[in-house]
């Protein structure tokens, strides 16, 4: 890795941890706040208030077979420690935590700035906040001093380019984009190119999102993807899906449904901050081991922050 591009990686982290703590805030009330009442007057944890936490991480969206290894390592853990507290229980119960994320958050693919331009496809259904977050993400890396260049192929919503459009203008990049109904493909190989002859670091591919059209929608990808290579042979390099923190299970099932077709190499989480399923974040890192690049914890352009597991749980449970 050349000295450029370990200087860009470093700019490129966009994190604050109150503002990563206000957003969770809901998702702490449901969880640590809950916990710390279980807790309130004991001196010593007991097996009962071990289960009465159990019941809480499941409520909080964790899902069953996850909490029971996240219960099973933090007992296992505890039983080592003299002082039988509930802040030191608690504190096993973080470790547990991380734990299950931790393994997927390794294979997080970072910038790489010797391929150029470096090509990301911006995967998810429609409602997600797939076209927010690439204006979002547009502006991150142009803070990083990388020249953007977003790329509208989701045409066949004309709202969906007129949003993008905005958030192009906010973020202060150049957007590409064409009629509706254009074929998608042909817009992300003039986009490609256009970048490729005008010097772009980065082109970010907005796609359609129509899961209820499941199988042409992904047609639809895999021949963007197809195209893309073509036009230049180490693209796309990332694919990133975007789930609705506030769908819970549901958007568990969204990625595994996009990882049967597309090969997803990190994702990103919106609106974490409007609802109280923050618990989602460690079911579904730990059932398709994808790692979360960003998380989304306000509406602002700049709140979208890179993922980190361990302060992520410190937000949560943190007063």
């Amino acid at each position: 890795m050349n000295l450029l591009n370990k200087r860009r990686m470093k700019l490129f982290k966009n994190f604050n941890f109150d503002k990563l703590k206000t957003g969770l805030t809901k998702t702490r009330q449901k969880l640590f706040d809950k916990i710390s009442e279980t807790f309130t007057g004991k001196a010593v944890v007991d097996d009962e208030l071990i289960d009465q936490v159990e019941e809480i991480l499941v409520s909080s969206d964790i899902g069953i077979d996850l909490t029971d290894k996240i219960i099973d390592d933090a007992k296992k853990n505890f039983k080592d420690e003299k002082d039988r507290s509930p802040q030191v229980f608690i504190n096993q119960l973080k470790k547990s935590l991380s734990k299950y994320v931790i393994g997927s958050q390794e294979k997080v693919v970072e910038f790489d700035s010797t391929k150029k331009p470096y090509v990301i496809l911006i995967v998810g259904v429609n409602g997600a906040g797939k076209t927010t977050t690439i204006g979002k993400l547009a502006l991150n890396y142009r803070k990083s001093g990388l020249k953007v260049l977003i790329c509208a192929a989701d045409t066949f919503r004309a709202a969906a380019n007129e949003q993008l459009d905005v958030w192009a203008e906010r973020a202060g990049v150049k957007i590409i984009m064409k009629g509706k109904n254009a074929d998608p493909s042909s817009v992300a190989y003039e986009s490609v190119q256009y970048a490729i002859d005008n010097n772009y670091d980065i082109v970010l591919i907005d796609t359609a999102g129509r899961l209820q059209t499941k199988t042409n929608l992904m047609e639809e990808l895999n021949k963007l993807n197809r195209v893309v290579k073509k036009k230049l042979e180490h693209a796309p390099n990332e694919t990133l899906l975007v789930i609705d923190g506030n769908t819970g299970q549901n958007g568990l099932q969204q990625a595994k449904e996009f990882s049967k077709f597309v090969n997803i190499s990190g994702l990103i989480i919106t609106k974490l901050d409007g609802t109280a399923k923050g618990g989602i974040v460690f079911q579904i890192s730990s059932q398709i081991d994808v790692p979360i690049k960003y998380i989304g914890v306000g509406e602002g352009i700049e709140d979208l922050q890179d993922f980190d597991i361990n302060q992520f749980v410190d937000a949560i449970f943190n007063k």
